[in-house]
């Protein structure tokens, strides 16, 4: 069944402009309503894997037109975007009750989702960066939503920072306009390939380096992060650690590196780099947090390494011309991680919000035995925690297993290693976490703690099972060549994949 890509965008887009007339008296609608539209955007989603098309917005063909684009990379993007915010949403119908105007949340959260789904979608660069900007402005409310102190400064410092990368990649756009002449991706390639890099190229491609490291928080570009994720709503953090910070930062990446400048030694360097710096300095960061969500977002920095290390890794190879199986590998690694973090780190925000919500504290030394006031919270909670610290046989296992095989069979031992020490210190710290939130004796002042229940468990019960039955998109040889062979394929073919970004 081939769904119309422009409902991807417009669907939400509807919803969000009609959520907030909504009144007080209708809040039930409303909730229902953007529940059903997240609900519709993962069917569609799930339905598009395996399928490749090109849609002509308008009718209109290149160069005149606009395009939206469907491939294997960028249905993988739409599935993981569609689970977390089916996910978040769910959990949000009970959660966001304690704030004020949920009607304006949630047409918030559907903007976002809308700017996100075009960024996956779009075919050239100037409306993938007007789809960032739609769910970067969208992002910059939410995280402000609550309207503390602390939620204000978190907000005014990302929207800061975050104004700098879109300013990075709109200069870098311009800069691509005027040497090639093209904002479409595959006519830019294409002279790309006639004319050869130039200084004015290179330095764009060092603009969107810097601009997407920024929206993915790699390291040095982090700082906004570790502020914005603990003050946002839980749903919303979900939303930033599980899908926005890799459709807005490492799919853009991955897709102009790979898609449109073409991979080469220096470029794959500094992406294994980056994923290095990310990992290390993020997860030594995180052991020694005591604030709950703090300690999840430095986490985030440092998976998000393992990311940008399988696909620099990946680029690496193919730019010298090594075994394309190991290339191909170590992508595979790279982009099953991003989906599964994209589950297990959504999972662990919402459960540290459910935490939240019942004891009114984040920090863990406040906290202690919470296992017998809230066993299902606990349950998904060690699933989660399984699961990003690579504990067979959750699903981050077998994504750190792969970039581990990958880097030994290239020869790259230091980066294996690497990846090992990374994920014990991981496992180490949330052991923490378990210790100090369930574990131990009860506080006197805990005493009255009560579990989570209705939609807020129904959502963490959800990604649970995937983190369990996601593993199965590797141990079956259907599931991976209809979900993540073809994303491999639209990067390790690079510039000359049919199904990468490609106009009529």
């Amino acid at each position: 069944m081939s769904v119309p890509l422009p409902l991807f965008v417009a669907l939400p887009l509807v919803a969000a402009f009609v959520l907030p007339v909504f009144g007080k008296g209708l809040k039930p609608l409303a909730t229902l309503l953007a529940n059903l539209v997240t609900l519709c955007l993962l069917v569609m989603a799930v339905l598009s894997l395996g399928q490749s098309r090109i849609y002509e917005v308008g009718g209109w063909s290149i160069p005149l037109g606009i395009n939206l684009v469907l491939d294997g990379l960028s249905a993988l993007l739409l599935t993981a975007i569609g689970v977390v915010s089916a996910a978040a949403m769910l959990f949000s119908t009970r959660y966001m009750e304690q704030y004020t105007a949920k009607a304006k949340y949630l047409s918030l959260f559907l903007l976002m989702v809308a700017g996100m789904n075009g960024v996956v979608l779009s075919g050239d660069v100037f409306n993938l960066y007007v789809f960032l900007e739609i769910a970067s402005i969208a992002s910059y409310a939410l995280v402000g939503f609550g309207c503390e102190h602390e939620e204000l400064e978190a907000s005014f410092k990302y929207m800061v920072l975050g104004s700098v990368a879109s300013a990075f990649v709109l200069f870098g756009v311009a800069l691509v306009y005027a040497n090639t002449g093209s904002l479409n991706m595959t006519q830019i390639s294409a002279t790309i390939r006639q004319i050869g890099m130039n200084a004015g190229l290179a330095f764009a491609l060092s603009l969107f380096v810097a601009g997407f490291g920024l929206k993915a928080a790699l390291v040095p570009f982090h700082a906004w992060l570790p502020d914005a994720h603990p003050s946002a709503p839980a749903p919303i953090s979900a939303m930033l650690s599980g899908v926005l910070i890799k459709a807005l930062g490492v799919y853009a990446l991955a897709r102009l590196v790979f898609n449109v400048f073409g991979v080469s030694i220096p470029v794959g360097w500094v992406l294994i780099a980056l994923g290095v710096l990310s990992m290390v300095i993020g997860v030594f960061l995180a052991v020694g947090q005591w604030d709950f969500k703090r300690l999840l977002a430095y986490h985030s920095i440092s998976q998000m390494g393992y990311v940008v290390l399988g696909i620099g890794l990946g680029a690496l190879i193919l730019a010298q011309e090594g075994d394309p199986l190991w290339a191909s590998l170590a992508i595979l690694g790279g982009l099953f991680h991003l989906v599964n973090h994209a589950v297990f780190k959504s999972l662990l925000f919402l459960t540290s919000g459910s935490v939240e919500m019942a004891t009114g504290t984040r920090q863990l030394k406040q906290m202690g035995g919470l296992v017998e006031r809230m066993p299902y919270t606990r349950t998904t909670c060690a699933v989660a925690s399984a699961s990003i610290a690579g504990v067979p046989p959750f699903n981050g296992f077998w994504s750190k297993l792969i970039l581990v095989i990958a880097a030994v069979q290239a020869r790259f031992y230091i980066l294996a290693a690497v990846t090992v020490l990374v994920s014990l210190v991981t496992l180490l710290s949330f052991l923490k976490v378990q210790r100090y939130v369930f574990l131990g004796e009860l506080p006197e002042s805990l005493d009255r703690t009560r579990e989570n229940g209705g939609s807020m468990l129904a959502a963490m019960a959800f990604l649970a099972v995937l983190c369990l039955a996601m593993s199965l998109l590797i141990l079956l040889p259907s599931l991976r060549e209809t979900v993540l062979q073809p994303a491999v394929d639209v990067l390790v073919k690079g510039v000359t994949s049919p199904t990468a970004v490609v106009a009529r």
